[in-house]
């Protein structure tokens, strides 16, 4: 069973694999006979022996500017014995097929992985890692990464649950033993093992010709949909907040840097969401002001 990060890859990928398996059952041109009437085959003009399936009639499918060149390079393509019909690869994000997501940055900045990961930390000069955790439910979570700090060049993010500090286990401990374990671990090497942002889920959107996905936000929380637009297909709901937009994190930033950021998003965008009621919790006594200005807001890398 395939997996797709939007419903769009979904459409155009039933309609890619329609197309190939009708290349596949075709019937052969008939031998041509010298003085004898040959009708004109229902096949005329319908992807026959080429490598790409012809993608032309979804050009403007679901609003999205779309053609066949463009699926063509999102999709790692292979040819199927000796008719040529070229089947996308489970390559990419998660084993995903991504005809009109393709491959970029900005998805793979996004991804919530389920595994678990090791950090190793060291202290700054101030003695610091730049962390600020938060208990929820017998779990320790991560409320702040401050810019530039260790804790945000090891790649910890908000949301981020630590499972273990120095191999102590986290379950159950509150916020002041974990923050006593960090203080207490040595300055060069602090050992986490994290489980990434199990509160939060990626949403993979496509902006239609006018730019837009669909949703409308009020101080970083979305607040509404629009009918049939690229976030409502794909599951975005109202009530959460946004909390990273193609991986960078927008927690605490005004609307009108939020916007911005969307603006100069590429047509395939991802947006991380969190529930209103957990996010609420997560910064639970800090300021908006704390939040702007410390936490860190920079792209990461992949």
């Amino acid at each position: 069973m395939s997996l797709y990060p939007s419903l769009e890859d979904l459409k155009v990928d039933k309609v890619i694999k329609a197309q190939a398996q009708f290349a596949q059952t075709a019937p052969p041109m008939p031998a041509i006979t010298e003085g004898t009437y040959q009708p004109q085959l229902a096949t005329a003009g319908m992807p026959g022996s080429s490598l790409y399936p012809d993608l032309g009639e979804l050009g403007d499918y679901m609003g999205l500017v779309l053609n066949s060149e463009e699926v063509q390079r999102n999709l790692a393509l292979m040819p199927v014995a000796d008719n040529q019909v070229a089947v996308p690869s489970l390559s990419g994000v998660g084993g995903m097929v991504r005809p009109v997501t393709g491959a970029d940055v900005g998805i793979r900045r996004a991804e919530v992985r389920p595994g678990l990961r090791e950090i190793i930390l060291c202290k700054d000069q101030d003695g610091k890692v730049g962390l600020r955790l938060r208990a929820i439910d017998n779990g320790v979570f991560v409320q702040l990464v401050q810019a530039n700090s260790p804790a945000a060049l090891a790649g910890l993010r908000f949301g981020d649950q630590v499972l273990q500090i120095n191999g102590q286990n986290c379950a159950g401990l509150s916020v002041d033993k974990a923050h006593k374990a960090l203080k207490a671990a040595a300055e060069t090497r602090i050992e986490l093992v994290v489980r990434d942002r199990p509160f939060q889920r990626t949403i993979t959107m496509h902006k239609d010709s006018s730019g837009h996905v669909g949703f409308i936000y009020k101080a970083g929380k979305v607040t509404s949909l629009v009918k049939d637009a690229s976030a409502a297909r794909n599951g975005l709901l109202t009530e959460h907040f946004i909390c990273e937009i193609n991986g960078q994190n927008v927690i605490g930033l005004k609307d009108s840097q939020i916007k911005d950021i969307l603006t100069t998003s590429p047509a395939a965008m991802t947006v991380t969401i969190m529930p209103k009621f957990i996010y609420e919790h997560m910064i639970k006594r800090m300021s908006t002001g704390l939040l702007r200005s410390a936490m860190d807001h920079s792209v990461p890398e992949v």
